[in-house]
């Protein structure tokens, strides 16, 4: 008897899973991935904030030397400011109406923050250099400057 061929003769199969080493590079290469993400992840949450707290220590610098360029140059300077002084009066006093009165000031504006002001005057008494400085809670140190002319 004579046996047909086809009955023999093996056909490919098609694959209808994934082997177990294929599963296990694929569990390794995707924690490495996963772990690449979480770092980067963990290091964007620790610098969040120091963007909102450098921002608070700018304001409350900016608003401190707003305020103190707004005021005379000196006690004896003419509401105005013209003609300038010649003799003018450098000592500060406690009524906060000129530049002067907030040499060595201090004050703590947020919990957290120190606020310094420092004023100097040129050999000449016709400018003053104004120093704002905020310390901040992460330790970082705001510096904003002006001057001050006799006019």
């Amino acid at each position: 008897m004579h046996l047909p061929t086809k009955l023999f003769k093996q056909e490919p199969r098609i694959q209808l899973g994934v082997s177990l080493i294929e599963m296990v590079v694929f569990i390794v290469v995707v924690s490495i991935a996963l772990l690449a993400l979480v770092g980067v992840y963990r290091q964007a949450t620790i610098n969040n904030v120091d963007p909102i707290v450098r921002m608070q220590g700018l304001e409350a610098a900016q608003s401190l030397l707003d305020e103190i360029l707004s005021l005379k140059y000196s006690g004896d300077t003419p509401t105005g400011g013209i003609p300038a002084c010649t003799s003018c009066n450098d000592t500060p006093d406690a009524d906060m109406n000129d530049v002067d009165d907030y040499r060595n000031w201090s004050d703590n504006p947020y919990p957290g923050y120190t606020r310094t002001v420092s004023v100097s005057t040129d050999a000449a008494n016709t400018i003053k250099l104004i120093t704002v400085s905020v310390d901040t809670p992460t330790g970082e140190t705001i510096l904003l400057s002006a001057e001050r002319a006799n006019f």
